[in-house]
C-alpha cells in the first residue's frame, strides 16, 4: 500500500519521541504497591456492589495452571495453588475444594510452605515463579496460623515473584523464603531470606546480584543445618528473553542458611545455566538430584522445519531463492503448478494466484527480487520455541547432599521443554526409592535407574501437559499428586494411571471470551495452553465445556447470523474460520503483501468481524488487515503502525488492538505493544496517530469506540511489562484528538479491558489485574465488584445484550456471568447513588 509522506513523517517523528519517553518508565515502588494494596481493600471494604450476584459457569473439566501441592499429616487435607487463581483447600481428599485466599492482596501464587509441627501453619508466598507473559507479581508473603481461615501479611512486599518458601521441620519460627524479585525490572529484593521469629523480621542471607533470585530451596531430611538453594538469573522484556546467566547456581549452607557457599565441583558454572530445581531423597537423604535447563548450544543438528505443502513430494521443488538470480522472462515462464505450490508453502496471501503474480511482475508492481526476500526477517515464533539446538534439560546427582555432582542423564530428554525451560524446572525423588526420579515438563518423565534413562508416565487416564508441580506421599511412594496446566491430578500407582481432581476448581486462564446468539447463548473463551473451548451460559462449573481449537486459545468471534460459523485461532496469529455444524475449517491469517516487510503477530492476534457486515472480518499484525469474504481474501489497509524499534526473540512492534466503530462504517482505531495509537475514518485511506495526550510506550490493551455518540472512545494502556502497575483509563469525545483521565479514585492496578454498558451510557465496566470495577457515572466515580469475583485479572469482558449479561472472562478463576439487572436498578436514582 502506498505510503503518505505525512504519515511518515508523523511516524519516524513519534519514533523519536518515544524512544525518550520508555527510559523514563519506572516499575512500581515498594510504597505506591502498599497504598495500592490498602486503597483497594478499603474500597472493597466499602463498595455498594459487595453483595451483587456473580455466577461462575467454570469450565472446570479443562482447568489452569497448577504451581504447588501442600499436604497435611492427615493426608485427606491440602491445599492447592493455583497459578493465578489463589489457593484452594480440600478436607476430604480432593472431593470438594474451597477458596481461602480470595481477597488478599494478590491471587498471583509462587509457593506454599505447610508447617510440619503445627499443620494449621500454612505460609503463602505471591508472585508466581514461572516467567511466562500471564505471570503475575505479588506482594510479599502471607501468614495463615488457623489452616487459612484469616491472613496475616508478614513482609517482603516488593519481592514480586516467590520461588519457594521452607518451614524447619521442629520450629515453625524458622523459615527461608526465596525471592525472584521483578520480572521485567532489576532489583534489590532478590535473594534468599530467613526469619527466627515467624516472620516479624528478615534477614537477607544469600543475594548474587539485581538481575539474580532465588527460584528453589531444599532442605536435608535428617540435618536442618544443610540446605540447597538455587539462583536463577533471568530479565524478561517486552520484546526478549534472558533465561539464563552466570548467576545461576547451586548454593549450600550448612549452619541454617546463615551462609552460603557455591556447588561448583561437577555442576557447569558458565552464562548458559539457566533454571535449577533440585530435591533430596528420603530413603538416602545425602543423595540429591538437579534438574538444570542448560541452554549452551547443542552439537546435535536441530531438529527439521516442518514442511508445509507437497515440497517433500516434489521432484524439484520451487524456492524463495531460486528468484534471486531468476530474469523475468524466466519467472513468466514458470509452471503453474510449481509457482501456486510454492506460493501455499511460503504462506503466501491467497491473492498471489499464479495468474496474478505472472500479471504483477509483467506490470512491474513486484520484482523477482522481492519474491525472493518474501520471508526475509520472518520469524516463526511457535517454531522457535522447538527448533533450537541446545542441550537443554540435564539431570545431575549428588551424593554427598550436594557438595559435588556429576551429570547422569544418559538418554536424551532435550526435549523435555526444548528452549523454554524458564516455564518448568521441578525434579522429585520417590519417598521409598533413591534411584526413582521424576522430572515435569511438557511430558511428565520417569527414571528407575538414578537418573540415567527416562520413559514417560503421563499416558493412562489423559493428563494434560506441561507438568508444574509434585507431590510424593512419604508414607506411600505409589501415591502421588500431580499439578499441572490443566488441573490437579492423583495416581495411586506410582504414575501408571492419573485420576483428574478438578471439578471444584474453576481456574483457568482465560484470554478471551465471546457470545453467540443461541437460546441459551453459548459461551467461547480463549485459555493459556489450554486452546479454545465453549459452553453452554447456564452451566454450573462442574459442567463440561467443549474444545474447539487447540494451542493457547485466543479470539473469538461469532457470526450473527449464524451460530455454527466461528473465527478463532491460537497464538501468534493461527487463526481459522468454523464450520461447527459441518466441521469444516479454514486457515484465514493473512499473507503479507510481496514488497512489505513479514508479519509480526502479537501472542494474543487481534481479530473482530465487523458491526455493519458479518462478512468483513478485520486482522491485526502490525498492518491492519481487512476482508470482505469471510477471510477468504485480505487486502491490507495501513502501514507498519508500529514503532518498530525493538527487536528480540519474543514478538514485538505489533498491533495488540484493532476496533471498529459501531457507528460509522470505515471508522478502525489501532493500537501497538509498543504504544501507538491510531485512527482512519477512510477505511484506511489515512491513518491518523493519536498519541499526543497519552502516556507513550505503554501497551494499549483495549479500546472502545462508543456505542452511543460518534467521536467518543475509550482506552487502556498497560505498564506491566515494565513492571510498572499504574492505572491508564482515557476517554475523548473528539475521536483521539484530546484525552481525558477517567482513573478518578482507583487504585493503582495494571488495566486490561474497558466496555460500555449496551443500555445505559452512564455505566462503564474495567477489567484490571485485580479485579472488576464499575463506573455508573462515565467514570467518574468506581466501585469494586467483588464478592463472588474475587481479586483475580479480569483479561476480557463482553455483554449478551438480548439476556442483559456482562460475561466477564478471567485469567485465574475461570468465566463469571453477571446480570446486570442488579446494576441497572443501583444506577437508576442517578449517578450520585455511586459517589463515595
Amino acid at each position: 500500500m502506498q505510503k503518505s509522506t505525512s504519515l511518515i513523517l508523523a511516524a519516524a517523528g513519534l519514533i523519536s519521541f518515544g524512544s525518550l519517553h520508555a527510559q523514563d518508565i519506572k516499575p512500581t515502588t515498594e510504597k505506591a504497591l502498599q497504598e495500592s494494596v490498602a486503597k483497594h481493600k478499603a474500597m472493597l471494604a466499602s463498595t455498594p456492589l459487595k453483595d451483587f450476584k456473580a455466577r461462575n459457569v467454570g469450565p472446570t473439566n479443562m482447568s489452569g495452571r497448577i504451581v504447588d501441592i501442600e499436604v497435611a499429616t492427615n493426608g485427606s487435607t491440602f491445599y492447592v495453588a493455583a497459578a493465578s487463581g489463589g489457593i484452594w483447600k480440600t478436607e476430604d481428599n480432593g472431593q470438594s475444594f474451597t477458596p481461602i485466599f480470595d481477597h488478599q492482596g494478590a491471587l498471583g501464587i509462587g509457593a506454599m510452605a505447610l508447617s510440619k509441627s503445627d499443620n494449621n501453619i500454612l505460609w503463602v508466598g505471591t508472585g508466581e515463579d514461572n516467567s511466562s507473559r500471564s505471570t503475575y507479581a505479588g506482594n510479599g508473603i502471607h501468614k495463615s496460623t488457623d489452616g487459612g481461615k484469616t491472613w496475616e501479611h508478614i513482609g517482603l512486599i516488593h519481592s514480586q515473584h516467590i520461588g519457594q518458601i521452607l518451614i524447619h521441620p521442629t520450629n515453625p519460627d524458622i523459615v527461608w523464603v526465596g525471592s525472584m524479585g521483578g520480572l521485567y525490572s532489576k532489583n534489590k529484593e532478590r535473594g534468599l531470606y530467613k526469619t527466627t521469629d515467624g516472620g516479624k523480621t528478615w534477614k537477607k542471607t544469600l543475594y548474587i546480584d539485581d538481575n539474580t533470585g532465588i527460584i528453589d530451596i531444599q532442605i536435608h531430611p535428617t540435618n536442618p543445618d544443610v540446605l540447597l538453594a538455587a539462583s536463577w538469573e533471568r530479565f524478561r522484556q517486552a520484546h526478549d528473553f534472558i533465561g539464563n546467566g552466570k548467576g545461576s547456581a547451586i548454593w549450600r549452607s550448612e549452619d541454617g542458611g546463615d551462609t552460603w557457599k557455591k556447588a561448583v565441583e561437577g555442576f557447569p558454572q558458565d552464562e548458559f545455566v539457566g533454571r535449577i530445581g533440585f530435591d533430596f531423597s528420603l530413603s538416602n537423604p545425602n543423595v540429591a538430584y538437579a534438574l538444570l535447563d542448560n541452554q549452551g548450544k547443542s552439537d546435535k543438528p536441530a531438529p527439521e522445519p516442518r514442511q508445509r505443502g507437497n515440497q517433500q513430494q516434489e521432484e524439484n521443488p520451487l524456492k524463495l531463492e531460486d528468484f534471486k538470480d531468476m530474469t523475468l522472462d524466466q519467472a513468466l515462464a514458470l509452471d503453474d503448478k510449481r509457482l501456486e505450490s510454492l506460493a501455499r508453502r511460503s504462506q503466501f496471501s491467497s491473492k498471489y494466484t499464479p495468474t496474478e503474480i505472472k500479471r504483477l511482475l509483467k506490470t512491474g508492481k513486484i520484482t523477482t527480487a522481492q519474491i525472493a526476500n518474501y520471508n526475509g526477517g520472518a520469524v516463526d515464533a511457535n517454531a522457535a520455541m522447538f527448533g533450537q539446538p541446545i542441550k537443554g534439560a540435564e539431570v545431575y546427582r549428588s551424593e554427598d547432599a550436594g557438595k559435588s555432582w556429576k551429570l547422569v542423564s544418559e538418554s536424551d530428554i532435550s526435549r523435555l521443554y526444548n528452549t523454554y525451560g524458564y516455564y518448568f524446572g521441578e525434579v522429585r525423588v520417590s519417598t521409598s526409592n533413591e534411584n526413582e526420579v521424576f522430572v515435569l515438563g511438557v511430558p511428565l518423565l520417569v527414571s528407575r535407574d538414578g537418573g540415567k534413562n527416562f520413559s514417560r508416565t503421563d499416558s493412562i487416564g489423559d493428563p494434560h501437559s506441561d507438568h508444574q508441580s509434585m507431590w510424593i506421599d512419604p508414607k506411600d511412594s505409589k501415591h502421588i499428586l500431580l499439578g499441572n496446566d490443566g488441573g490437579l491430578y492423583r495416581s495411586y500407582g506410582g504414575g501408571a494411571r492419573w485420576d483428574h481432581l478438578n471439578s471444584q476448581m474453576p481456574i483457568s486462564q482465560f484470554y478471551s471470551v465471546m457470545v453467540d446468539q443461541a437460546t441459551p447463548y453459548t459461551i467461547y473463551g480463549g485459555m493459556q495452553d489450554n486452546g479454545v473451548w465453549y459452553g453452554k451460559s447456564t452451566n454450573k462449573p462442574e459442567d463440561p465445556w467443549e474444545p474447539l481449537f487447540g494451542g493457547d486459545g485466543m479470539v473469538v468471534a461469532v457470526d450473527t447470523r449464524n451460530n455454527d460459523i466461528v473465527y478463532t485461532g491460537s497464538q501468534f496469529g493461527n487463526y481459522a474460520r468454523i464450520n461447527k455444524a459441518t466441521g469444516e475449517r479454514r486457515r484465514i491469517t493473512p499473507g503479507h503483501d510481496i514488497g512489505n516487510a513479514p508479519n509480526r503477530w502479537n501472542w494474543r492476534t487481534p481479530a473482530e468481524l465487523s458491526y455493519h457486515n458479518q462478512d468483513i472480518v478485520y486482522m491485526g499484525s502490525q498492518y491492519v488487515y481487512q476482508s470482505f469474504d469471510q477471510g477468504n481474501t485480505w487486502t491490507t489497509i495501513s502501514p507498519d503502525l508500529t514503532k518498530n524499534q525493538k527487536s528480540g526473540n519474543v514478538p514485538y512492534a505489533t498491533l495488540s488492538v484493532v476496533e471498529e466503530s459501531p457507528l460509522e462504517f470505515g471508522t478502525l482505531y489501532a493500537g501497538s505493544d509498543d504504544g501507538n495509537v491510531w485512527i482512519t475514518r477512510n477505511n484506511g485511506g489515512n491513518w491518523t496517530s493519536l498519541n499526543a495526550g497519552l502516556p507513550q510506550d505503554r501497551w494499549v490493551s483495549s479500546i472502545s469506540p462508543s456505542k452511543y455518540k460518534e467521536g467518543r472512545v475509550y482506552i487502556t494502556l498497560n505498564g506491566y511489562r515494565y513492571d510498572e502497575f499504574n492505572t491508564y483509563v482515557y476517554k475523548s469525545e473528539d475521536y483521539g484528538k484530546s484525552w481525558t483521565s477517567i482513573k478518578s479514585n482507583l487504585p493503582e492496578e495494571a488495566v486490561n479491558i474497558i466496555i460500555e454498558d449496551p443500555k445505559m451510557p452512564n455505566i462503564l465496566y474495567l477489567g484490571t489485574d485485580h479485579g472488576l470495577y464499575v463506573s455508573m457515572d462515565e467514570g467518574n466515580n468506581w466501585n469494586l465488584f467483588q464478592g463472588e469475583i474475587p481479586n483475580v485479572a479480569i483479561y476480557d469482558m463482553v455483554i449478551q445484550v438480548r439476556e442483559n449479561h456482562l460475561i466477564v472472562g478471567s485469567h485465574g478463576r475461570s468465566v463469571y456471568v453477571v446480570d446486570l439487572k442488579q446494576i441497572h436498578e443501583l444506577a437508576q436514582p442517578g449517578p450520585m447513588v455511586m459517589e463515595k
